[in-house]
């Protein structure tokens, strides 16, 4: 059975790292990273798949927003808590917006919503998305990297391979939680502002 699972994440891993990272995508990033160290796959490519994830999430976005502006899934996500204060920062400081928006977890999406339907230049938000998607890739797979090494050196160096797999989807698992749990409750405290 875990013969089949390592199996599984050494084909398709690099996939799932990718499609994770279109979305909120730490958690993927990080799981890439922890799998690098494991050897299931070599940590730039890791990067490299993280960073292109990202980079097609926020520019999918991006395009939803400046040409489905009237959609009414569009209109929806326009009413998500904090989609007036992104759009303020934005068109007060759309470079610091766009490379930092994708660190503040839950905003990635209304951030590039946001910025589709900001007067930014397409161009300009392409090259500044795939700047901060590289930085983002490197440094969230760099720290699935060191919690591999940190829990070879905690677990020890007797941990079986298909052992390592589990303990990286359990970090997986616990670093998704607790970033829904942040989002939670960024939302909340954004619901009670705007009130």
């Amino acid at each position: 059975m875990t013969d089949a699972i390592h199996h599984f994440i050494e084909q398709y891993g690099l996939l799932a790292v990718f499609l994770g990272c279109v979305a909120e995508g730490e958690s993927a990033a990080i799981l890439g990273g922890f799998f690098a160290h494991q050897d299931v796959f070599v940590l730039w490519h890791a990067v490299v798949a993280a960073a292109l994830g990202a980079f097609a999430g926020d520019t999918f976005f991006f395009i939803l927003g400046r040409s489905f502006a009237d959609n009414r899934h569009v209109v929806r996500l326009r009413e998500r808590p904090g989609f007036r204060r992104a759009y303020r920062l934005l068109n007060t400081h759309p470079n610091i917006f766009v490379l930092s928006n994708r660190y503040v977890y839950g905003m990635r999406l209304v951030g590039g919503i946001a910025a589709g339907l900001s007067t930014i230049a397409a161009p300009r938000f392409v090259i500044l998305n795939a700047i901060s998607s590289m930085i983002w890739a490197l440094l969230f797979s760099s720290i699935g990297y060191v919690f591999g090494l940190g829990a070879e050196h905690l677990i020890g160096q007797a941990l079986m391979r298909h052992e390592r797999l589990f303990i990286g989807l359990g970090i997986g698992l616990a670093v998704a939680v607790l970033a829904w749990l942040v989002a939670h409750h960024i939302a909340k405290q954004e619901r009670g502002r705007e009130q």
